[in-house]
């Protein structure tokens, strides 16, 4: 089970940070991501992070910069720090995890998700 928490209303320039708890399955050995729905769109890909050591990272570009993926696996938790935020990244936040590659996009990839949580950025 994946549980987002962070989300909420802020004006553009403002930084919000979600966390992403898993809970009954550890986030040791499993890729994570983060995905956004804004309504009547399409669920795009917004940043991946790998389980192993290295910690590699994917962004979108239209973050990139300005949003930052990170995990702790000792407390089964993934974070998205978003940072000079724009109207436009106004949208559901989902939680995502089980893609073979941190670069697969597509929310068919990936295997499991959480409910998503709300972010507002007003002008």
């Amino acid at each position: 089970q994946l549980v987002e928490s962070g989300g909420g209303s802020v004006q553009a320039g403002g930084s919000l940070r979600l966390s992403c708890a898993a809970s009954g399955r550890t986030v040791k050995n499993i890729h994570m991501g983060w995905f956004r729905q804004a309504p009547g769109k399409e669920r795009e890909f917004v940043a991946a992070i790998t389980w192993t050591r290295s910690n590699t990272t994917a962004y979108a570009d239209s973050v990139k910069g300005r949003f930052t993926i990170s995990r702790d696996s000792a407390k089964n938790t993934v974070y998205l720090q978003m940072n000079s935020l724009k109207p436009e990244d106004t949208a559901a936040y989902y939680c995502a995890a089980g893609a073979r590659s941190i670069f697969s996009t597509t929310p068919p990839a990936w295997d499991y998700w959480g409910q998503g949580t709300q972010v507002t950025v007003s002008s």
